[in-house]
């Protein structure tokens, strides 16, 4: 596997397109990992420090989660640096799609990242510049569909990624208009978790979970785990932290969901993010779900959630150890080989996946089919793992394996 992985590693992209603003100090990167079956996905995202080697790595990562969540092309990334607090931003992001819409007509296909809004900034700006949707260069270059089945694909995913979620199973009492799309990736986390016991034994019920980031994927993570009955004894987030090592039950963390504020954690529970993030790592708990910005988790965290009983790590986040390394650096290896390491490529498919459901065949627009097909993903590729290795550990470096196999 390590001799697969460093070939990987060190393969240049196909494509690195590179973009330098006219009008700002703006600069951005497509990379295109490769064109497998003919196109290339991956989201467009605004950060400010962005570099055009986190570009690469995330096209990397990319490629190794299609082929968990189809369809078989390649990976790809699409990142502008530029402060995205920036009132100049609608303009930055303007002129990006204007010079990389015929890339994106033809065969890549991308979808709201960092700092993106999809229906507000991606859908308007490539609208503009003559795409029926951002997804459009894989219905062109990968399907290669003939007009009307072209505008049959672009049609599903017009309407399932838009779609009002209306099956009470799927989204907090008191909540209205969720889309699937808000709430189908931190399903997927708390999916991974379920099949997890059920795969290598143990049940959800009664485990005590940590949860880092509160936005759309944290905090349904956090949603559904507390629905299978895992006690949630510590939130944190930008904004602070919430810590009970009783632990908050389903109906708490349904208030504290409905409670957010533009995505951000709040409640009179709250303390200071500095207090919150001495104390929680040292908590006692049973799975971590690291579920905000890449590299956050160094050395002495991850010892620290060990000593305090973390026997699982579902990953929500892109890379959430702090290493240097793409896939498998220290920090990332010292979990997976001494606790059970879920890697974002299996967990984190959730959007992925559903594109790609709404690209096939035959497409039921329930959202227990929405949600279900993305579940069934899931544990398929874990059923995988567990037939491959069956132990708790190394459960991370098996997938990758697995994944590196057929890209090679």
């Amino acid at each position: 596997m390590r001799e697969l992985l460093k070939k990987f590693e060190n393969r240049q992209p196909e494509i690195v397109f590179e973009w330098s603003d006219s009008e700002t100090e703006a600069e951005g990167w497509l990379v295109i990992d490769s064109l497998r079956g003919g196109a290339a996905g991956g989201d467009t995202r605004m950060k400010k420090g962005l570099e055009k080697k986190e570009v690469i790595q995330l096209a990397k990562n990319t490629a190794i989660k299609y082929t968990i969540s189809g369809p078989p092309i390649g990976g790809a990334k699409a990142g502008i640096n530029f402060d995205p607090h920036d009132p100049r931003k609608d303009a930055v992001l303007d002129r990006w799609f204007k010079v990389v819409s015929p890339i994106l007509k033809s065969y890549f296909g991308t979808s709201a990242g960092i700092h993106i809004h999809e229906n507000k900034e991606l859908i308007p700006h490539t609208e503009n510049y003559g795409l029926w949707h951002p997804q459009e260069g894989v219905v062109n270059g990968h399907y290669k569909s003939k007009e009307p089945q072209k505008i049959r694909k672009i049609g599903q995913l017009r309407q399932g990624l838009a779609k009002i979620i209306e099956n009470p199973d799927y989204y907090p009492a008191g909540a209205s208009k969720y889309r699937v799309s808000d709430m189908i990736t931190g399903f997927g986390l708390a999916a991974a978790v379920k099949h997890y016991y059920k795969l290598w034994g143990g049940s959800p019920k009664g485990k005590k979970a940590i949860i880092q980031g509160w936005g759309n994927v944290g905090a349904a993570a956090a949603y559904f785990l507390a629905k299978e009955g895992v006690q949630i004894v510590g939130i944190l987030s930008l904004e602070g932290a919430i810590i009970d090592q009783n632990g908050l039950n389903e109906s708490d963390i349904t208030q504290l969901f409905l409670s957010k504020e533009k995505n951000k954690l709040a409640s009179e529970k709250r303390i200071p993010f500095e207090e919150g993030n001495e104390k929680i790592w040292n908590l006692s708990a049973d799975l971590f779900i690291p579920a905000a910005k890449s590299r956050l988790v160094d050395k002495e965290k991850l010892e620290k959630l060990m000593a305090g009983g973390v026997k699982l790590i579902v990953s929500g986040a892109n890379f959430p150890f702090a290493e240097n390394d793409i896939f498998m650096g220290p920090v990332s290896t010292l979990a997976d080989d001494n606790l059970s390491l879920i890697p974002d490529f299996i967990a984190n498919v959730g959007i992925s996946r559903l594109a790609a459901y709404l690209m096939s065949e035959k497409v039921v627009f329930t959202d227990e089919a929405l949600f279900q097909d993305v579940s069934q993903t899931i544990y398929k590729a874990l059923k995988k793992c567990h037939q491959m290795h069956p132990e708790k550990n190394q459960i991370a470096q098996t997938g990758l394996e697995i994944a590196l196999e057929q890209l090679a």
